[in-house]
């Protein structure tokens, strides 16, 4: 695999990506943050070399280069789900990649379900921890110490730093944050009843299909992680309404200026 990274991260340097500061995942209906990069690059994934090409609606699939806030940046416009049927290192590739083109700080951000009772739909979450409950870890197999220890140290998962960050521009701009613990399932189903009150009863305020898996591989490689989540439907027993894809892409759009605005000056203080 590490081969194919190098390839893939040659190719890109190649095209002149060079020395991007920070790396972005863009979730669900959240590709918007796109718009205020300064892009200098924009490839389609099935243009780069070894990459997956996402399968998903609402994810535009294209990896961009450019300034966001006067910081130089790679984002990821539509990420890859383990539900679509790739495997965890070709979710988590892009990740890895970031790292060789020499991204220290990542940030992420996701759709999910609402299970804390505070919770509405529209909230923005800043995520301080995470449980994996996904059926495969993206670090199984054979360790390779060019990445990271076998071992990994995740008593810190989301930076408290950017934490504190992000916290401070929210109160300077009078945007109220949540902030929570986010559980990944592995999806594609939504959660039942049952399910969303299981994932309450273990600790979580909120669930999705994502995220864990490139959060576990960066932190494999020492890179700081910053994530959010935007509240997008309820799992709140007496709140549960049918949900779809759609309803759920809407959901998101409707925090879309919010999170820009936050988005724009974290980055410009990272």
């Amino acid at each position: 695999m590490y081969e194919r990274i190098k390839e893939t991260a040659k190719f890109l340097k190649e095209l002149g990506i060079i020395n991007p500061e920070i790396g972005i995942i863009l979730g669900t209906g959240l590709g918007g943050v796109a718009k205020t990069i300064r892009v200098e690059k924009k490839i389609p994934y099935h243009d780069i070399p070894n990459f997956p090409v996402s399968t998903v609606s609402g994810h535009t699939g294209a990896l961009i280069y450019g300034e966001l806030s006067g910081r130089k940046v790679v984002a990821m416009q539509g990420r890859f789900h383990y539900y679509e049927g790739w495997e965890m290192e070709e979710v988590t590739f892009p990740v890895r990649v970031m790292k060789l083109l020499g991204v220290e700080k990542l940030m992420v951000s996701n759709a999910s379900g609402g299970v804390n009772p505070d919770f509405e739909v529209g909230d923005i979450m800043i995520i301080t921890d995470h449980i994996n409950f996904m059926p495969e870890h993206p670090l199984r197999g054979e360790n390779d110490s060019r990445f990271g220890p076998r071992f990994v140290d995740m008593h810190e998962p989301y930076d408290l730093e950017m934490i504190r960050i992000m916290n401070e521009v929210a109160g300077e701009k009078n945007i109220p944050v949540r902030q929570g613990v986010y559980l990944a399932l592995q999806g594609p189903t939504f959660e039942t009843p049952a399910e969303y009150r299981m994932v309450r009863l273990v600790g979580a305020d909120t669930v999705g299909m994502s995220t864990v898996p490139e959060v576990i591989v960066a932190r494999h490689m020492d890179m700081k992680c910053f994530g959010l989540s935007v509240i997008t439907d309820l799992g709140i027993e007496g709140k549960i309404e049918p949900v779809s894809h759609e309803a759920v892409q809407e959901a998101a759009r409707g925090s879309e200026e919010k999170l820009n605005d936050l988005v724009l000056e974290f980055i410009r203080r990272c």
